[in-house]
């Protein structure tokens, strides 16, 4: 089945990135810029979409799927959270239209536990994709971020997802806390030895609230040098967010994102014994590819 020309994108909090992809899914080009939602002024996003990817619209028939923050209140226009479980189909069904038939936007997706709903936008893309580049239809994906999102796939459909507000912690606890005045101001080269050290304490400990203190007591009587002091924190952020999930020894985790940080995921998950397969920046272009033969099927 032949598909429109398609322009997908990726608009995120803080950039902007897209890609015209061919028939089968291949990257043709790529951009990235600095321009996410938040650098966009009211009812500028029309604006700076044309500026700088109109010349990739220009076929009449061209079809561009948005994934990400752009559909969210502060984007371009709200696009509703589908409920889980939710696959590929429920998803292009109702996608948000900008322009109809023509720019579309994917919408987010929303599961309720217990006490509170959890949600997100764009990672849901990420995991469709990397299904498919990874050949799987069941298993759980982590995608590390600012809010890393735990995700239960069945059958090809998201069933359940958790967040993890890891990395917004990790910032906090550097720049905002009384632990920054253990800290060097930039954070330097990783330690592999520190980050090591840092997850396995926060596994044996209570949790963050206690362990976190680790940094300062380490550096009060001079037992962990002052350059691996963040990626140590680096450590007990990330091993708080495994502790909480209770893995086993032996299970598999699919590990979804930017190397830097699915790289520290993936020895975190070593060290527990958790077998793991990385999917990089090809999972949302995938993802969006499945969505839009979806919209023909």
């Amino acid at each position: 089945m032949t598909v429109r020309p398609l322009v997908a994108i990726d608009w995120g909090t803080s950039s902007l990135r897209g890609a015209r992809l061919a028939d089968d899914g291949a990257v043709i080009e790529e951009r990235s810029f600095a321009r996410g939602i938040l650098t966009v002024p009211a009812g500028g996003f029309a604006t700076v979409f044309d500026e700088l990817f109109g010349d990739w619209m220009r076929a009449s028939d061209a079809l561009c799927l948005i994934a990400g923050m752009a559909g969210s209140r502060q984007g371009w226009v709200e696009a509703p959270y589908c409920a889980c479980p939710t696959g590929p189909q429920q998803v292009a069904a109702q996608l948000a239209w900008v322009v109809p038939g023509r720019i579309g936007i994917v919408p987010g997706l929303s599961c309720e536990h217990a006490d509170a709903p959890d949600v997100m936008r764009g990672e849901e893309t990420q995991v469709f994709g990397a299904l498919r580049l990874l050949g799987l239809d069941d298993g759980t994906f982590v995608l590390p971020g600012t809010h890393s999102k735990w995700v239960h796939v069945e059958r090809g459909r998201i069933v359940d997802f958790s967040t993890a507000m890891t990395g917004e912690f990790y910032a906090l606890l550097r720049q905002h806390s009384i632990l920054a005045r253990s800290l060097p101001a930039e954070d330097g080269a990783f330690d592999g030895g520190a980050f090591d050290a840092g997850v396995a304490h926060a596994m044996r400990g209570p949790g963050l609230l206690q362990s976190a203190f680790s940094v300062r007591t380490l550096s009060l009587f001079d037992r962990l040098p002052s350059a691996q002091r963040p990626s140590y924190l680096s450590g007990l952020v990330i091993g708080e967010e495994l502790r909480s999930r209770a893995l086993q020894a032996g299970s598999s985790v699919a590990v979804v994102g930017d190397a830097g940080l699915t790289s520290r995921y993936v020895r975190a998950l070593a060290s527990l014994d958790v077998r793991t397969d990385t999917v990089g920046a090809q999972a949302c272009w995938r993802g969006l590819h499945d969505i839009a033969h979806t919209i023909f099927r």
